[in-house]
């Protein structure tokens, strides 16, 4: 693997940390709380893995322009900048959001991870539509 291939390995974490995520939420909506934790694990995981490897391109690589000048292009930056802004206030509601479930504070957990999941969801989504409109269109 070199570092060009890392952009379709961050847009695979993102998925899988997409559909644990949407599994997350499936299982404690059911009440299965141990899975539920688990799960949601799994996604943290893929997300750090994620956040690690988008590091290692951009410090290996820079900035990745987007090539064309089209009708595409103010969509692209619609996606982007709410993608950019909101992947970086959520990292730290993510790691207060683990800790209170962690801690077993429960309610907070919940009260906040109802803000929280759409965000991480839709930031994981995003970022897959910013990869595909930036290497495969």
């Amino acid at each position: 693997m070199t570092v060009t291939d890392l952009p379709a390995l961050n847009a695979t974490l993102n998925g899988i940390s997409a559909i644990l995520l949407a599994l997350g939420y499936y299982k404690i909506r059911s009440g299965n709380r141990d899975a539920h934790r688990k799960v949601m694990f799994a996604a943290l995981v893929c997300s750090i893995l994620f956040l690690a490897s988008y590091l290692i391109y951009h410090f290996n690589v820079g900035s990745a322009g987007y090539p064309h000048h089209d009708w595409t292009r103010p969509i692209y930056f619609a996606i982007l900048i709410p993608h950019v802004i909101l992947a970086a206030v959520n990292v730290p509601l993510i790691v207060l959001v683990v800790r209170r479930a962690y801690t077993g504070e429960l309610d907070r957990h919940r009260s906040l991870a109802r803000w929280v999941w759409p965000v991480w969801m839709f930031v994981c989504l995003s970022g897959i539509m910013i990869y595909l409109m930036l290497y495969h269109s």
